[in-house]
């Protein structure tokens, strides 16, 4: 079984700030996604569909049956696959994912990723618990599994999930087909690449209990606590630095209790200190994203997407759902079609550039970061006034300040990767 050894990196974090721990009358998502570090993340926009009755969908590695109506989603993905690590639909639902091992085994088998779950759940579900019964429904039927990464190698895991809307948020964990749900309906709450649902159990497998009863993980008596039992014995190396990790998490969620903003939720993704920013052992953060879901339905959900690595030297770039959203070519990456080496059997013999036109210009950025100091700080610079000025359009727009026409707040984000693009140039 070829799905972690104890050199694996395994880390993302995914937070979330229910009021009245938010500093606004919203909810407040946020997540690092952590990943091989040359791997490319690429930002999609999909609009809303209706499709055929009985049609069928490819995902990464298999096919599902297609619904009748899917949801318009922004996504931040890995740009070899069909899912995503993160995300967000025109309803205000967000997800992000993480990975994690229990005690139930990881197969090699190709089913659905933890990242095809999540972007199915975005485009299927019209709030945070609709889509959670989507994943559920979907990881009963067709299972998770497949290697989660572009190598020969196969790297496989189960997966955790935070899901949010305007007015609450839920942590889904599972364990093969097996699950259990939380519902946060206050305060904050973060996860990070280990099971985090201990006896607060909100829903879950109706045969989870018997299941953990039966291989004798559980007695049947007195409090059952998930992450306990599920849990591996012996933690791997990996798996105790993600438990660092996620106090590091909740520290710096309770210092900010009552002030949690979409800048201090960047804050926390930029924190290199705790490992949350992170660039060891082969895995980055390779993309982030921070989104403010206002309780106020009148009020548009914000979406801060960087398509970029290391959101210490990223932008933060607004992205607001409504006419004229569409796709970003510069923030999506060059296809392959039949050639791709995900589509060719056997998977990933070869490697291709998925590198898209911001990425690029990013990465010469980073260089000069690195080796002359001087131009270094002032493209530094531009970058934080440039995140500062979608911060301050954001915060009228939310105040009722600024009241663009509607064109205008769909190509919000096309507009900041332009300028963004010429801060490169």
């Amino acid at each position: 079984m070829a799905s972690w050894s104890p050199d694996t990196p395994c880390s993302c974090d995914c937070f979330v700030s229910v009021p009245p721990a938010s500093a606004i009358p919203a909810v407040i998502f946020a997540k690092n996604s952590d990943r091989p570090r040359e791997e490319v993340q690429e930002v999609v926009f999909v609009p809303a569909g209706t499709h055929v009755p009985g049609s069928r969908l490819q995902c990464t590695y298999i096919e599902v049956e297609q619904v009748s109506k899917t949801h318009a989603v922004i996504l931040s993905r890995p740009s070899w696959l069909w899912g995503a690590e993160m995300g967000a639909n025109e309803h205000g639902v967000c997800i992000g994912n993480e990975a994690v091992w229990t005690k139930e085994p990881v197969g090699t088998g190709e089913a659905l990723l933890g990242m095809d779950l999540l972007r199915l759940a975005l485009e299927r579900g019209s709030s945070a618990q609709e889509a959670l019964h989507v994943i559920t429904g979907l990881l009963e039927r067709y299972g998770q599994g497949g290697s989660c990464r572009e190598d020969p190698m196969p790297f496989c895991y189960h997966n955790t999930f935070l899901l949010a809307d305007r007015t609450e948020a839920w942590v889904l964990e599972t364990a093969g087909r097996l699950w259990a749900a939380q519902r946060i309906q206050e305060g904050a709450r973060n996860i990070s690449n280990q099971l985090s649902i201990g006896t607060d159990i909100s829903a879950e497998h109706p045969e989870l209990r018997p299941h953990a009863r039966a291989q004798g993980w559980w007695g049947g008596q007195g409090a059952f606590d998930f992450a306990q039992t599920f849990s591996l014995t012996q933690q791997p190396v990996r798996m105790e630095a993600a438990k660092a990790r996620f106090r590091a998490g909740q520290e710096l969620l309770q210092q900010r209790q009552g002030g949690i903003t979409a800048e201090a939720m960047m804050g926390i993704l930029r924190s290199k200190e705790s490992g949350i920013c992170m660039d060891s052992g082969g895995f980055r953060t390779t993309a982030s994203m921070v989104s403010v879901l206002p309780q106020d339905p009148t009020q548009p959900c914000v979406h801060f997407l960087t398509a970029t690595p290391d959101p210490s030297r990223s932008v933060f770039k607004p992205f607001i759902f409504g006419v004229g959203a569409a796709q970003v070519p510069q923030v999506l990456s060059p296809t392959f079609g039949a050639q791709d080496p995900v589509r060719s059997l056997p998977r990933f013999q070869t490697q291709v550039d998925r590198r898209h036109a911001l990425y690029r210009g990013h990465q010469v950025a980073l260089g000069l970061m690195e080796s002359e100091q001087d131009r270094g700080q002032q493209l530094r610079q531009k970058q934080r006034d440039l995140e500062q000025e979608g911060l301050e359009a954001v915060r009228g727009l939310l105040a009722r300040e600024w009241a663009p026409p509607p064109q205008e707040l769909g190509g919000l984000f096309q507009a900041f990767v332009e300028k963004e693009s010429r801060v490169y140039a």
